[in-house]
């Protein structure tokens, strides 16, 4: 029994096939967001909804069977915790009021995709192994913030209040300059006064216009080129890094599996050396055979 649920686990129209009613299940999560049709078609939506359920639990139960007596080795792959976790929030108990609840986990089924596609795990893994590095940049990202922050209000907070009156609102407006979205607004406004640019229709809360001819340019634009041109791009070499890291894990892992099913063994450095040596012996051999060839008298 375990050989032939280890066949059907390892098999490619098995994983092709789990892979199929994946996609289905997220076709049908679309589906229910159109209401009226998931209405009318209920009784249909609910049975495939039953069926592609029943096909993830049997999924689980043929993983399981394939590791035998040791059945609990199927949870020492974090990704098959991952898929046994959302199979069972889908028979979570659910009232009426849970409704949404059991629809985000039905939500949940759609990162199924991740474990069944081996280059998504890649850059998921990726990911994953750049959250500490990460960490550190968004500790300095934060860090730029707030100085930033502290002398956006102090300097802004009286011309322009809707977006600098307090530090967390200046943090956020920050954030909205780093992200270049209209942050030559946040600029123009605190440059000529809010009584001249920026605040038409809502003059009222304009009490107190004053304008910064240089501290304005100077604050938005040097925020700018720290925080989007270097601090960002950090992220991306975190991230490249961890691609690559993961590309390399990934080959080994591909590797060992591939030795694994042929039954191969690798050759060790020592083996490789001697076979360099076996072969250099060889070749050193040769050639003096074939300078003792040349070195023979000629016959007359």
């Amino acid at each position: 029994m375990q050989k032939f649920c280890k066949r059907i686990a390892d098999a490619h129209w098995f994983q092709n096939s789990i892979t199929l009613v994946i996609v289905l299940a997220g076709v049908l999560v679309g589906v229910e967001t159109y209401q009226e049709f998931a209405a009318r078609h209920h009784g249909v939506i609910h049975i495939l909804d039953q069926i592609i359920v029943w096909i993830f639990v049997t999924e689980v139960i043929i993983k399981m069977a394939a590791e035998g007596k040791q059945f609990y080795r199927y949870f020492k792959d974090p990704w098959n915790v991952f898929d046994f976790i959302i199979v069972a929030a889908c028979f979570m108990p659910v009232d009426a009021q849970y409704v949404m609840v059991l629809r985000l986990a039905r939500l949940l089924r759609v990162l199924k995709l991740v474990r069944a596609l081996p280059k998504l795990q890649v850059l998921v893994g990726a990911l994953l192994k750049s959250i500490p590095s990460m960490a550190y940049v968004s500790l300095l990202l934060m860090l730029l913030f707030y100085v930033y922050a502290v002398a956006a209000t102090f300097m802004f907070g009286a011309n322009d209040p809707v977006h600098f009156k307090t530090l967390p609102l200046s943090m956020l407006s920050l954030f909205r300059a780093v992200t270049l979205e209209d942050w030559t607004d946040l600029m123009y406004i605190n440059r000529d006064g809010c009584a001249n640019y920026g605040y038409g229709g809502i003059e009222h809360l304009c009490t107190s216009s004053e304008a910064f001819p240089i501290g304005s340019p100077f604050l938005f634009v040097s925020i700018v080129l720290l925080g989007t041109m270097i601090i960002l791009n950090l992220f991306i070499g975190v991230i490249m890094s961890g691609m690559e890291a993961a590309q390399e894990e990934n080959a080994i892992e591909e590797k060992a599996r591939r030795l694994a099913e042929t039954g191969e063994t690798e050759a060790t450095v020592s083996e490789e050396i001697d076979e360099v040596i076996s072969q250099l012996a060889k070749m050193q051999h040769e050639l003096t055979l074939l300078k003792h060839r040349t070195n023979l008298p000629r016959e007359k």
